[in-house]
């Protein structure tokens, strides 16, 4: 059985991204926005057909940041979805907002540049992401195996919350598939 496809005990659907559904929603997760990508797709999907999520694409990941922060300081919660090459964006709203303002911003980022990327640019952004989590002293997970997917994400959640700092939980292509690359 593929990775994507095995089924972790506790869960009514063994995706990734029906754990990560389901996770976002016992830690009251309910506003999600994001920056349209590929390989989240399937999770986007199906957050729009669940009426407990408030899903929208935005144009850029610091727009989704900002909202994702107001709706902390509003007593909602959130977090935002996105690809490596948009963390690239984010550094300076992490260090002037949500790190300041103890906002526990949830990134799921979407991993690429490794494992066969064909563009460079992600490669170089990849190899970047992971020593601006640690400058700015965030707690950061890369996640490759669906059998540690729902502990690492709700532990991550509830460590979010309490300490009122950002997570990025990093979606490797070994538990997602990856981007596939027609010929």
């Amino acid at each position: 059985m593929a990775i994507a496809e095995q089924q972790p005990q506790g869960s009514s659907d063994g995706s990734w991204h029906g754990i990560v559904l389901q996770t976002l929603k016992r830690n009251e997760i309910s506003l999600i926005p994001y920056v349209p990508d590929r390989v989240l797709t399937p999770l986007i999907k199906n957050l729009h057909a669940d009426p407990y999520f408030t899903t929208f694409a935005t144009a850029r990941e610091e727009e989704a940041v900002g909202i994702v922060a107001g709706a902390w300081m509003g007593g909602r919660r959130g977090a935002v979805l996105m690809q490596t090459s948009g963390f690239a964006t984010l550094a300076n709203v992490l260090a002037s907002l949500a790190v300041p303002y103890q906002i526990p911003l949830i990134m799921f980022v979407s991993e690429r540049g490794t494992l066969g990327e064909f563009n460079y640019g992600q490669s170089l952004v990849c190899r970047t992401m992971r020593p601006v989590l640690g400058s700015l002293a965030l707690e950061h997970h890369t996640i490759t195996r669906l059998d540690e997917l729902e502990f690492i994400t709700d532990r991550s959640i509830k460590q979010a919350i309490t300490t009122q700092a950002p997570v990025a939980l990093i979606l490797n292509p070994l538990l997602t598939g990856g981007k596939v690359f027609d010929k």
